[in-house]
Protein backbone atom coordinates (compact mmCIF):
# COMPACT_ATOMS: atom_id res chain seq x y z
CA UNK A 1 0.00 0.00 0.00
CA UNK A 2 2.69 2.23 0.56
CA UNK A 3 4.10 1.45 -3.10
CA UNK A 4 0.83 2.84 -4.20
CA UNK A 5 0.77 5.84 -2.67
CA UNK A 6 4.66 7.08 -3.55
CA UNK A 7 4.17 5.84 -6.46
CA UNK A 8 0.97 7.95 -7.20
CA UNK A 9 2.76 11.08 -5.44
CA UNK A 10 5.08 10.51 -7.74
CA UNK A 11 2.96 10.13 -10.61
CA UNK A 12 0.85 13.95 -9.73
CA UNK A 13 4.43 15.43 -9.04
CA UNK A 14 5.79 14.57 -12.10
CA UNK A 15 1.91 16.31 -14.05
CA UNK A 16 2.34 18.87 -11.67
CA UNK A 17 5.80 19.96 -13.32
CA UNK A 18 4.83 19.29 -16.68
CA UNK A 19 2.05 21.90 -16.02
CA UNK A 20 3.94 24.62 -15.03
CA UNK A 21 5.79 25.80 -17.63
CA UNK A 22 7.74 22.80 -18.98
CA UNK A 23 11.03 22.62 -20.38
CA UNK A 24 11.49 22.41 -23.90
CA UNK A 25 14.45 21.27 -26.30
CA UNK A 26 15.36 22.50 -29.42
CA UNK A 27 18.35 22.00 -31.63
CA UNK A 28 20.98 23.16 -28.98
CA UNK A 29 18.85 24.78 -26.90
CA UNK A 30 16.56 24.31 -23.78
CA UNK A 31 13.64 26.74 -22.91
CA UNK A 32 12.74 26.36 -19.17
CA UNK A 33 9.52 27.83 -17.24
CA UNK A 34 7.95 29.93 -19.56
CA UNK A 35 5.17 32.49 -17.81
CA UNK A 36 3.25 35.72 -17.87
CA UNK A 37 1.19 37.57 -15.94
CA UNK A 38 -2.64 38.08 -15.57
CA UNK A 39 -3.66 40.90 -17.61
CA UNK A 40 -6.02 44.14 -16.49
CA UNK A 41 -9.06 44.36 -19.04
CA UNK A 42 -8.62 46.54 -22.08
CA UNK A 43 -4.50 45.31 -21.81
CA UNK A 44 -3.12 45.51 -25.36
CA UNK A 45 0.74 44.01 -24.44
CA UNK A 46 1.25 41.74 -22.28
CA UNK A 47 5.28 40.15 -20.97
CA UNK A 48 6.29 37.06 -21.39
CA UNK A 49 9.52 35.23 -19.70
CA UNK A 50 11.72 32.26 -19.59
CA UNK A 51 14.80 31.08 -19.62
CA UNK A 52 17.23 29.82 -22.29
CA UNK A 53 20.25 28.05 -22.49
CA UNK A 54 22.34 27.16 -25.06
CA UNK A 55 24.55 23.70 -24.67
CA UNK A 56 26.16 24.26 -28.17
CA UNK A 57 29.08 25.15 -29.70
CA UNK A 58 27.70 27.85 -32.01
CA UNK A 59 25.74 30.87 -30.57
CA UNK A 60 21.91 31.01 -31.51
CA UNK A 61 19.41 33.73 -31.56
CA UNK A 62 16.12 34.50 -30.67
CA UNK A 63 14.60 36.20 -33.39
CA UNK A 64 10.74 36.56 -32.33
CA UNK A 65 7.69 33.81 -32.67
CA UNK A 66 4.10 33.85 -32.72
CA UNK A 67 0.95 33.34 -30.27
CA UNK A 68 -2.58 33.09 -31.25
CA UNK A 69 -3.49 35.50 -28.45
CA UNK A 70 -1.72 38.61 -29.94
CA UNK A 71 -0.76 39.73 -32.99
CA UNK A 72 2.36 40.36 -32.87
CA UNK A 73 5.09 38.79 -30.49
CA UNK A 74 8.53 40.74 -30.20
CA UNK A 75 11.81 40.33 -28.49
CA UNK A 76 12.26 43.41 -26.29
CA UNK A 77 14.67 44.93 -23.52
CA UNK A 78 14.21 47.43 -21.27
CA UNK A 79 16.72 50.03 -19.75
CA UNK A 80 16.76 53.55 -17.31
CA UNK A 81 17.57 56.38 -19.60
CA UNK A 82 17.73 59.80 -17.14
CA UNK A 83 14.92 58.17 -15.12
CA UNK A 84 12.66 57.13 -17.07
CA UNK A 85 12.50 53.52 -18.15
CA UNK A 86 12.30 52.46 -21.61
CA UNK A 87 11.11 49.62 -23.34
CA UNK A 88 12.38 48.65 -27.13
CA UNK A 89 12.33 45.88 -29.35
CA UNK A 90 15.11 43.92 -30.36
CA UNK A 91 15.43 44.55 -34.08
CA UNK A 92 18.65 41.48 -34.76
CA UNK A 93 16.95 39.12 -31.87
CA UNK A 94 18.46 37.82 -28.63
CA UNK A 95 22.30 36.06 -28.84
CA UNK A 96 22.30 33.15 -26.85
CA UNK A 97 26.70 32.32 -26.86
CA UNK A 98 27.54 28.66 -26.72
CA UNK A 99 27.63 27.60 -23.17
CA UNK A 100 25.34 30.55 -22.27
CA UNK A 101 22.18 30.71 -20.31
CA UNK A 102 20.08 34.12 -20.83
CA UNK A 103 17.42 34.53 -18.24
CA UNK A 104 14.42 36.54 -19.75
CA UNK A 105 12.74 38.15 -16.61
CA UNK A 106 10.64 41.41 -15.50
CA UNK A 107 12.30 45.09 -16.27
CA UNK A 108 15.07 43.62 -18.06
CA UNK A 109 14.87 41.30 -21.16
CA UNK A 110 11.68 39.56 -22.44
CA UNK A 111 9.01 38.63 -24.80
CA UNK A 112 5.92 40.70 -25.72
CA UNK A 113 2.57 39.72 -27.08
CA UNK A 114 1.88 43.06 -28.84
CA UNK A 115 -1.99 43.55 -29.63
CA UNK A 116 -3.67 40.90 -27.37
CA UNK A 117 -6.66 39.38 -28.21
CA UNK A 118 -8.45 38.99 -24.91
CA UNK A 119 -7.00 39.38 -21.65
CA UNK A 120 -4.84 37.00 -19.66
CA UNK A 121 -6.17 35.42 -16.87
CA UNK A 122 -4.53 33.40 -13.62
CA UNK A 123 -4.48 29.56 -14.87
CA UNK A 124 -4.49 30.18 -18.53
CA UNK A 125 -1.66 28.53 -20.42
CA UNK A 126 -0.45 30.48 -23.78
CA UNK A 127 0.54 28.72 -26.97
CA UNK A 128 3.33 30.09 -28.46
CA UNK A 129 6.28 29.64 -31.34
CA UNK A 130 9.39 30.83 -30.73
CA UNK A 131 11.63 31.20 -33.93
CA UNK A 132 15.75 30.83 -33.29
CA UNK A 133 17.87 31.91 -36.55
CA UNK A 134 19.01 28.28 -36.57
CA UNK A 135 17.73 25.94 -33.97
CA UNK A 136 14.10 26.50 -35.66
CA UNK A 137 11.13 26.74 -34.63
CA UNK A 138 9.52 25.70 -31.22
CA UNK A 139 5.88 25.51 -29.24
CA UNK A 140 6.07 26.17 -25.78
CA UNK A 141 3.30 26.78 -23.33
CA UNK A 142 3.36 29.63 -21.03
CA UNK A 143 1.34 29.74 -18.02
CA UNK A 144 -0.14 32.55 -16.87
CA UNK A 145 0.06 33.71 -12.78
CA UNK A 146 -1.18 36.12 -11.11
CA UNK A 147 -0.71 40.22 -11.93
CA UNK A 148 1.33 40.01 -8.93
CA UNK A 149 2.71 36.74 -9.66
CA UNK A 150 6.08 35.61 -10.61
CA UNK A 151 8.18 33.06 -11.99
CA UNK A 152 8.11 30.40 -8.96
CA UNK A 153 4.18 30.43 -10.34
CA UNK A 154 2.52 32.69 -7.29
CA UNK A 155 -0.76 33.27 -7.80
CA UNK A 156 -1.81 35.07 -5.03
CA UNK A 157 -4.36 38.26 -5.85
CA UNK A 158 -2.18 41.40 -7.11
CA UNK A 159 -0.94 43.67 -5.03
CA UNK A 160 -1.65 46.71 -6.96
CA UNK A 161 -3.44 46.55 -10.72
CA UNK A 162 -2.35 48.80 -13.11
CA UNK A 163 -4.89 51.66 -13.55
CA UNK A 164 -4.06 52.45 -16.85
CA UNK A 165 -5.71 49.66 -19.66
CA UNK A 166 -2.72 50.17 -22.20
CA UNK A 167 0.35 50.11 -21.25
CA UNK A 168 2.67 49.57 -18.68
CA UNK A 169 3.19 53.08 -16.81
CA UNK A 170 6.09 55.12 -16.49
CA UNK A 171 7.49 53.58 -19.85
CA UNK A 172 8.35 54.58 -23.50
CA UNK A 173 7.85 52.62 -26.34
Amino acid sequence: MRTLAATIAVLVAVAMSAAYGGDYHVGSLEITGPWSRATPKGASVAAGYLTIKNTGTEADRLLGGSSDVASKFEVHEMSMDNGVMKMRPLKNGLEIKPGETVELKPQELHVMFVGLKKPLKQGDHIKATLEFAKAGKVDVDFDVTGMGGSAGHDMTAPKAAPKSGGGMPGMKM
